[in-house]
């Protein structure tokens, strides 16, 4: 069995000995994956640093864990991705956010489109912030990430446009003449996916206006999550890490 990985905002390189784990992290590991005192686990704090640890003490309440080797890792990206993801539903939004830690970004907006079918209050937004928070942090448990990417306020289209237009900003649309295999070297890049249905001709034509390139993605109308994964995972391997 693999050993389990565990956010830990608080672990820092002066570390006590002996460490209570998270509340969150306590109950994953205690309650969903049922570890047992003496089980080997590693912790990670989403800024560099991991230890590994050995299940010390277990209660209902909380657990503690005792501290062995640690190091710094770096299994970043060399690329810069800010990803503005139009919000959709439910398990579409999660799995495009899973995904794209998954693949490397460094920052998620989630955007208020024309299309969007989510409607969110401010009690309902913060609350999506928290589970989105959530399960990005679950995608860096699982892929060994060690820095969690940041994730973002949610913003209005024209505000994330306006504050993101800096390096090689690409909006995926079907009608571009130009295709990511006509694009040079990038490293600092801002990507831009419409929720279900898409931009709007608008839409688009604002983020063209605001300096971003318009790129076809082949000849299939993809969802909103496939073209988040797909888009990504062409940009990391034509000018990122997945080809090493």
């Amino acid at each position: 069995m693999a050993i389990q990985r565990f956010y830990c905002p608080e672990l820092n390189a002066s570390s006590s000995n002996l460490f209570e784990l998270p509340a969150a992290a306590h109950r994953h590991a205690v309650q969903v994956l049922r570890l047992k005192e003496g089980s080997l686990l590693r912790l990670f704090n989403g800024q560099g640093l991991e230890y590994e640890a050995v299940m010390d003490r277990i209660t209902k309440r909380n657990s503690s864990v005792l501290l062995g080797e640690k190091w710094l890792t770096n299994n970043e990206s060399p690329l810069e991705i800010t990803l503005l993801q139009g919000i959709s539903r439910g398990e579409r939004m999660d799995y495009a956010l899973q995904k794209a830690v998954e693949l490397g970004v460094s920052r998620i907006i989630p955007i208020i489109t024309e299309r969007c079918n989510v409607k969110l209050s401010k009690g309902r937004a913060d609350k999506r912030m928290v589970h989105w928070q959530g399960v990005m942090i679950s995608a860096c448990e699982q892929s060994g990430r060690n820095m969690l990417p940041e994730l973002c306020n949610v913003m209005q289209l024209e505000e994330a446009l306006a504050d993101n237009n800096v390096g090689s900003c690409l909006v995926l649309d079907p009608l571009a003449e130009t295709g990511f295999t006509t694009l040079e070297q990038q490293y600092n890049i801002v990507l831009l996916i419409g929720p279900e249905g898409g931009l709007s001709e608008q839409e688009i034509q604002q983020a063209t206006t605001s300096g971003f390139k318009a790129v076809k993605f082949g000849p299939r109308i993809l969802r909103t999550e496939t073209a988040t994964v797909a888009a990504l995972a062409v940009i990391q391997t034509m000018w990122g890490d997945l080809g090493d």
